[in-house]
């Protein structure tokens, strides 16, 4: 793949993994039959295979591979030219892997049976009996077939839905028995299933009056038990390792994991519970990542060369043996022996430990969440206060504006009431505890103050979310032509990518009834620029208010103006993903800054959270801002597979370069990467800082040259295009 992020891998699968997601995949080729464009109308997601001359296309069977494939066709050609440079892994007729092509390859195989396995954004399988030649350089790899052959190639989306619905009481003890079922979504429960394509979706968890599982629906046959107190606490916080474990969970005195080989590791220590939960969870997968190297995919990982010395572990030996007897080698190394190199986790999820959320708890083991579960009430107060708390939070940033400048102004509609303003003051506001999470996620009440307002809705919303025809709908509304400004910022940056197909909408001035209409189209993503007060959107004629509307077609927003908490919210409860809204008056030309900033990141393809995250470093309003809802939703696929950024320090001659990663909806927790760094072969689990490189300048010229990323250079975000290095 093209990009600085080098080539990623987010999973591999063993043959004697089930139960694919048999989901939607496309298979279009242009008119001159010289493109087969693959895409995933769900995930929004679409890769390109080319050749120089028409191929004659054809439907094939996706059971013809090894590995679970959504649809398939044959193609008639000679060579495929890939969009991109991706990881190319290539196996005999006997599923052996014999090469992993990489950049700047050139590996030649003769006539045989192959399978080639393409890290793409959606996930591409090829099977051809002919001889083989990889090729890459810096933008593009090429696949040689010697003469015209009959290529499969099957697809299969990274969209995971649960197979399953569960029913239970509000009894601690049913929550124990619908918990113990998250891991029969596991497509295996080998040292693999640290791959994400092979963690399936748990089954959805539903309240009744009675517990009722599908017939036929069993945990996975492991030898790990959890044992734990009859609390909503205890068995939330241990769902999404009892999920990744495959374990079945059972009430006891006491929190403690034991196996059947006799093996008992008791859940406390100085940390308490949700501490000793969050090590084991940890722990346990990134050993896992390290021993799956002596699998089906043999890589020379980072972590594993840096580890192997002190831990003591025979990975060889570990790799065969069951996930208990792995528990008991993996739990007798120090957590601080592996902490430094721990991926940087995803989510935190804050789930107040009442009877009703047992049903986000599919959710967040999705998402291998570190669950703790907050006793803090939240408490009332101004917005002056919640700004207090989030400087608190967050620390001092720069000020990239000045807000009293001439003719500056707030974004307030100026009619705000008395009543409003008692009611803003009147807000519950609470304080996660900080965490080491890339993403915090807050469900219970309150406005949560530095994490994501989260709700079951967000999660279920997207979960529905059904396959779009079309090109990726991006909306802009500015209903204020004092705004203008932020409007022709972003116009210039949706759809700037000219490989990803866009349909930018840009509206103005709409009354109630024209907002909407637009409100109930489909479209990914909603750039609304304006006012917005207790009564709703302003519009020239009046007030729209959100909840009037039964549905609505936005899949994600940003409501870039003052106080737009309660309609964001609004917004989730009717159909909406994930948002961006504010919290007090925000200043006109901080409001822009912020605009302009998070129409470059989304449409380069960073989540939400992340987004908002980096948009705000260098803004002096970012504790205004606020994400509602699933805040690792993403707009558009990313740009070079996976979220990445680098952090550049001058060191005389020479540059520092901090290299990080982020998840996406593609590469979650447990994806590769390769930095594209001379001389590097290294494979670096995400996310976090991979390695700290140093570079020449013309090295760095050259490495940021490949793909347009944020770069963050004494605290201030930059885009790598507009970088200059000698200013540095």
């Amino acid at each position: 793949m093209e990009g600085l992020g080098g080539h990623t891998a987010s999973a591999g699968d063993p043959v004697a993994s089930t139960g694919a997601d048999h989901l939607q995949v496309e298979f279009e080729s242009s008119t001159e039959q010289t493109e087969l464009v693959v895409s995933d109308p769900i995930e929004r997601s679409q890769f390109v295979l080319s050749s120089p001359s028409p191929m004659r296309i054809r439907q094939a069977d996706p059971n013809a591979f090894r590995f679970p494939a959504d649809g398939a066709v044959s193609a008639r050609t000679d060579r495929l030219d890939l969009e991109t440079v991706v990881s190319v892994c290539v196996r005999d007729g006997d599923g052996n892997m014999i090469a992993q092509a990489e950049h700047f390859a050139d590996e030649s195989f003769p006539a045989g049976t192959y399978s080639v396995e393409l890290f793409a954004p959606i996930k591409l399988y090829l099977r051809v009996d002919s001889p083989l030649r990889v090729v890459s350089d810096a933008t593009q790899t090429r696949l040689e077939f010697g003469e015209e052959t009959d290529v499969l190639v099957g697809a299969r989306s990274h969209h995971k839905r649960p197979a399953a619905t569960i029913r239970t009481t509000d009894r601690p003890r049913d929550a124990m028995r619908a918990v113990s079922l998250l891991g029969s979504a596991l497509k295996t429960t080998s040292v693999e299933r640290s791959y994400p394509t092979l963690r399936g979706h748990p089954p959805l968890i539903e309240r009744g009056t009675r517990f009722d599982a599908p017939d036929g629906l069993e945990p996975p046959a492991t030898d790990v038990t959890l044992e734990l107190p009859e609390t909503h606490r205890h068995v939330y916080t241990a769902a999404p390792l009892a999920y990744y474990l495959g374990a079945t969970v059972v009430p006891g005195p006491s929190a403690r994991i034991v196996t059947e080989g006799g093996f008992s590791h008791e859940l406390d220590g100085t940390g308490g519970f949700e501490r000793a939960v969050e090590r084991v969870l940890k722990q346990t997968f990134f050993l896992d990542c390290l021993t799956r190297t002596e699998g089906y995919y043999e890589v020379d990982l980072h972590e594993r060369r840096t580890l192997e010395p002190t831990l003591g572990l025979d990975f060889a030996d570990l790799y065969d043996r069951s996930i208990g007897e792995q528990l008991e080698a993996y739990l007798d190394v120090p957590y601080d022996a592996v902490e430094a190199e721990i991926p940087d986790w995803k989510l935190t999820a804050h789930v107040a430990p009442n009877a009703s959320n047992v049903e986000v708890l599919p959710f967040v083991a999705n998402d291998l969440a570190v669950v703790t579960t907050p006793q803090s009430e939240p408490t009332a107060g101004s917005t002056v206060q919640a700004n207090a708390v989030g400087d608190f939070v967050r620390g001092p940033p720069e000020p990239t504006a000045t807000p009293s400048k001439p003719g500056e102004f707030t974004r307030s509609a100026g009619t705000r009431s008395q009543n409003a303003r008692s009611a803003d003051a009147q807000r519950a506001y609470v304080q996660p505890p900080e965490t080491d999470s890339l993403e915090q996620a807050w469900l219970g009440p309150g406005i949560p103050i530095g994490a994501s307002k989260a709700s079951l809705q967000a999660y279920r919303n997207r979960l529905s979310r059904e396959p779009i025809e079309g090109d990726i709908g991006i909306t802009v509304v500015c209903n204020d032509p004092r705004m203008a400004e932020e409007r022709d910022a972003v116009e210039d940056v949706y759809g700037s990518r000219e490989e990803l197909p866009f349909d930018i909408r840009t509206h103005y001035e709409l009354t109630t009834e024209e907002l909407r209409a637009v409100l109930a189209e489909e479209t990914e993503f909603l750039h609304y620029i304006g006012h917005i007060d207790e009564d709703g959107f302003q519009c020239p004629d009046g007030a729209l208010d959100v909840t009037t509307i039964d549905t609505i077609g936005v899949d994600s927003f940003l409501l870039n103006a003052c106080q737009s908490y309660e309609q964001g919210m609004e917004l989730i409860e009717r159909g909406a993903i994930a948002g961006i809204v504010t919290l007090s008056d925000v200043v006109n030309s901080g409001a822009v800054d912020i605009g302009r900033s998070l129409a470059r990141l989304l449409n380069y393809g960073f989540p939400i959270r992340i987004s908002l995250d980096l948009a705000c470093k260098d803004s002096y309003i970012g504790s205004d801002y606020i994400v509602v809802g699933d805040g690792s939703f993403s707009v558009a696929q990313v740009q070079a597979m996976l979220p990445n950024m680098c952090d550049i320090t001058r060191n005389g001659d020479t540059f520092t370069v901090d290299y990080r990663t982020f998840p996406s909806a593609e590469y979650e927790l447990g994806s590769l990467v390769v930095p594209y760094v001379p001389g590097n072969e290294t494979y670096y689990l995400t996310s976090g800082t991979a390695d700290v490189f140093e570079l020449t300048q013309s090295e760095l010229t050259d490495f940021l040259s490949l793909e347009n990323v944020p770069t963050m250079v004494d605290g201030s975000l930059y885009w790598s295009d507009k970088l200059s290095l000698d200013s540095i």
